[in-house]
């Protein structure tokens, strides 16, 4: 806790703003949805990607009211993919929660998830530029895609890198690539510095994701899910991925007969994360981590020295050793 207060003492009175205007955009006289949008506040995580927007904007000269505005709707952005998920994956609790498909039904989560993006959509013409609202409307095209090529990857068993890669593009990384991007194109700098900030984002969102994969694999991990969840919902991940493809043949054969048939036992999803650990899944993974993280980082050398570069660059070390 003390790490993450400092990552935020840069940002402190805006991030409390931001906080503000994020509570109060959602709002509604519909009864089902107020109560709805009440479950939403009470289960918000830990508001990373606002704050990632506010650090760049300051790293990069200065925190503008259009900067503040984008953190609400991309925050509401991110939120509404994060309901739409749940009805997907049919998950009922999120970080200890019960989630909006298991308070209400799949029918109002939905609803919700559309009014939280069409918040987001009608937010983003707050600031004026075309390019921020360009950049909004392919991101929320973007995550669409990556989800269902997720499905297609998990329906069709599609076991390969390039295709777990792709996945990590469209669902994570696009989302932490335009909190960067819009972070420093409302700072108002230059267009070199933006495009640096740009990959920052997109080379943190791969960090980001492998580090949540990996999670996966550790009963102690505090995500609020289950160990062998993403197994469990025929998603293959690096660690695994790894070990099917340099284990002795014998053994993957027998494992990749277990994710082809989608036999997922308890004791069958035992069986794939024990394979994976013993196979050098995991270090492969956090190496893959790693090669990412220090990329990012190399990138943030070329801001100039301030506070808010310091804590971008906490805030990616803290991504990569958070324990949920």
């Amino acid at each position: 806790m003390e790490e993450r207060k400092k990552i935020e003492q840069p940002v402190a009175i805006e991030f409390e703003r931001f906080k503000e205007e994020f509570r109060n955009s959602l709002e509604s006289a519909t009864p089902t949805l107020q109560a709805a949008i009440e479950q939403i506040l009470e289960s918000t995580g830990k508001h990373v990607r606002p704050l990632l927007v506010l650090l760049t904007a300051k790293a990069c000269g200065r925190i503008s009211d259009h900067t503040i505005n984008a953190a609400v709707f991309l925050e509401l952005l991110h939120t509404a993919t994060l309901v739409h998920d749940d009805v997907i994956d049919e998950t009922k609790e999120r970080r200890g929660v019960p989630a909006l498909n298991a308070i209400f039904d799949n029918r109002i989560a939905v609803l919700v998830g559309d009014y939280l993006l069409a918040s987001s959509l009608i937010r983003s013409t707050f600031t004026g530029n075309i390019e921020v609202i360009s950049i909004v409307s392919k991101l929320g095209k973007d995550l669409s895609e990556g989800e269902i090529w997720q499905l297609e990857v998990a329906d069709e068993i599609i076991i390969d890198e390039a295709s777990y890669l792709r996945v990590i593009e469209k669902k994570t990384a696009t989302l932490l690539s335009a909190c960067t991007q819009i972070g420093a194109i409302t700072s108002d700098t230059d267009p070199e510095t933006i495009r640096i900030c740009k990959e920052f984002g997109r080379l943190l969102g791969y960090s980001f994701q492998i580090r949540d994969d990996i999670f996966d694999y550790d009963k102690n991990a505090n995500i609020g899910k289950p160990t062998g969840n993403d197994i469990r919902e025929g998603k293959i991940t690096l660690p695994l991925l790894y070990a099917l493809r340099t284990a002795q043949k014998e053994f993957a054969e027998s494992m990749t007969k277990i994710i082809k048939e989608k036999d997922f036992t308890e004791e069958n999803i035992g069986k794939l994360i024990s394979f994976a650990k013993e196979n050098g899944g995991i270090e492969y993974a956090e190496s893959r981590m790693e090669f990412y993280h220090q990329q990012a980082k190399t990138l943030l050398n070329q801001l100039p020295p301030s506070e808010a570069k310091d804590a971008l660059e906490m805030l990616a070390d803290y991504i990569i050793k958070r324990s949920k």
